[in-house]
């Protein structure tokens, strides 16, 4: 089983906490959570990368300094489920260290046990988020 940062359990622990009828609830809670884009960011989209697997317009940006990550996600709010996926690898990620987030488990997003209530597309969007997350870290650590 693999191993996550204290915010990443916590996050599994609520969703497994409340009864399957709850859990996309659960996710629209987190959706409201998502940081707004810095303005470093936020003035200057031609910065971040589009994530090609969501259906919604989800736009990211990863920073590296010393041993710590930090994650940039946008998402619409027109687009809840979506923006629950950013918002809980944001928090999930967001301050990591390096090695921690280059190998952050797959497996998290299907211990959060929403599988069976959101379409394939919707599971594909948050697998290609954390993909161009890590492949992100990987690129600003070479």
């Amino acid at each position: 089983m693999p191993t996550y940062s204290t915010s990443a359990q916590q996050i599994i622990s609520a969703f497994a906490e409340v009864p399957k009828s709850s859990r996309l609830e659960l996710l629209l809670e987190y959706a409201n959570a998502l940081p707004a884009l810095p303005d470093r960011y936020a003035d200057h989209p031609e910065l971040l990368e589009r994530v090609e697997e969501c259906q919604s317009p989800v736009f990211l940006f990863v920073e590296v300094f010393d041993s710590k990550v930090r994650i940039f996600l946008t998402a619409p709010l027109e687009s809840p489920t979506t923006r629950g996926f950013a918002s809980l690898l944001q928090l999930a990620l967001d301050g990591g260290e390096i090695d921690d987030v280059a190998g952050f488990s797959d497996q998290f997003i299907n211990e959060l046990q929403l599988t069976e209530l959101v379409s394939p597309l919707r599971i594909r969007g948050m697998h290609g988020m954390l993909a161009r997350i890590k492949r992100q870290v990987a690129e600003k650590t070479l």
